[in-house]
């Protein structure tokens, strides 16, 4: 009977996750704050802002529930998703490791990439690693501490474009989908083609993943994917038409947070839709998420071009000078590209045992012109992001709760 009342709790919690979001409490919110927000309150187009806002209440079993709220939310409205793609990648090459299964084979086997198509460049060294050799562990932590570009581009190329995508239907994130590097110009046919990677212990040769082609195309047809009056091409000379991204990643809000939700909170998912990660894997992750970059020692991050709120944006605004509340942490995955800023993330005080999601994302290209570095990322996005987070804070602070959660699953020794 107790097995019985657990399963419905969990798939009470699961129906109340399909709900349409209430889209009136944000606004309300917003307009209540225009000392905070004028900016984006008198702008045309609301600087592209979409908000997903959510709740969590635990009961007398610790057993979260949610409810969420939104502002704009549109998930045929394309924004460019930018660094906020290498969260779930970093997952399904942990998710990988482990479907091989393979002796001798874990996150800290020496990780080999080699080439094998136009463009593509060979890593046999990772200085930043206590080993000074690449590894899919290191290659994780390098992206949840500062948002790596070249270690995402690593995982990309061990997992597989098709591989990718496949788990992203798996999961169930239609609106999703994952099909180029990042910050190399990664376009066209060079998309399809992923490197040969080995992996070794010691010298042991323990796994070869050859270099593969993906023939599949992920047609996607969404608003806003021309955007702007013009922008630089390669050679730095302006275009004057439209900015194309309909061949780029798409990765709407409400797929990030479900990605989030999967992974902070996977037993409230029936067993066949959690993601393939051991506890140790999980723990991992939410160490790695939620560390200040310069609290780790392998990598090493250093100010004064890398600060705790480095990749904060939510609450903190990325601001080097912010003052850390030492009892809280933010689990989280950023994103900035093409004056858009996007974050993605649960928000812990342990403290006045306060929770919480929101992901965001905001948009500012005053000239219309891409590519030309010209974007109000530090005037009029992270100001943004600061303020919703800390708007929200301050009422999940008052916000009643009928049972307090325990949060010691997400508490680590950094």
């Amino acid at each position: 009977m107790k097995l019985f009342f657990t399963n419905l709790l969990l798939i009470l919690s699961l129906s109340a996750m399909a709900q349409q979001p209430d889209t009136v409490f944000l606004k309300n919110m917003i307009d209540s704050h225009p000392e905070l927000f004028e900016h984006i309150l008198h702008h045309p187009t609301h600087n592209e802002v979409q908000i997903l806002y959510t709740q969590i209440d635990r009961d007398e079993n610790n057993v979260p529930h949610f409810k969420s709220y939104s502002y704009r939310l549109n998930a045929n409205h394309y924004f460019y998703p930018a660094s906020t793609v290498k969260l779930p990648t970093a997952i399904f090459g942990l998710e990988k490791l482990n479907e091989l299964n393979i002796k001798g084979f874990d996150t800290k086997s020496t990780m080999i990439t080699d080439s094998a198509f136009a463009g593509q460049t060979k890593v046999t060294k990772d200085s930043t690693s206590k080993s000074g050799l690449p590894s899919i562990d290191n290659y994780i932590k390098k992206i949840l501490l500062v948002s790596d570009n070249d270690a995402y581009n690593r995982l990309y190329e061990f997992v597989g474009r098709e591989e990718i995508n496949n788990k992203l239907k798996k999961y169930g994130l239609n609106g999703t989908r994952i099909i180029a590097r990042l910050a190399i110009g990664d376009k066209g046919e060079s998309t399809r083609h992923t490197n040969p990677v080995n992996f070794y212990n010691g010298e042991k040769l323990v796994y070869s993943k050859p270099a593969l082609y993906d023939s599949r195309d992920y047609p996607m047809h969404l608003e806003n994917m021309l955007q702007g009056k013009g922008y630089l091409d390669k050679n730095d000379k302006l275009v004057m038409e439209p900015f194309d991204f309909s061949q780029n990643n798409i990765y709407p809000l409400v797929d990030q947070q479900s990605i989030l939700r999967g992974l902070l909170f996977p037993e409230v998912y029936p067993e066949n839709d959690r993601f393939n990660l051991t506890d140790d894997q999980y723990k991992f992750i939410y160490k790695y998420m939620s560390m200040w970059p310069t609290e780790s020692k392998h990598p090493t991050y250093s100010p004064p071009e890398y600060f705790p709120a480095y990749c904060k944006w939510l609450f903190y605004g990325g601001d080097s000078l912010a003052v850390i509340n030492p009892n809280i942490r933010i689990f989280n995955k950023i994103g900035d590209s093409y004056g858009y800023d996007i974050d993605n993330a649960y928000i812990v005080d342990f403290k006045n045992k306060v929770e919480f999601i929101i992901s965001a994302v905001v948009q500012s290209n005053e000239d219309g012109i891409y590519n030309d570095n010209k974007y109000e990322y530090k005037t009029v996005c992270l100001p943004f992001m600061k303020n919703l987070g800390q708007v929200i804070y301050k009422y999940e602070l008052q916000r009643e709760r009928k049972y307090k959660p325990d949060l010691k699953k997400f508490k680590f020794s950094y």
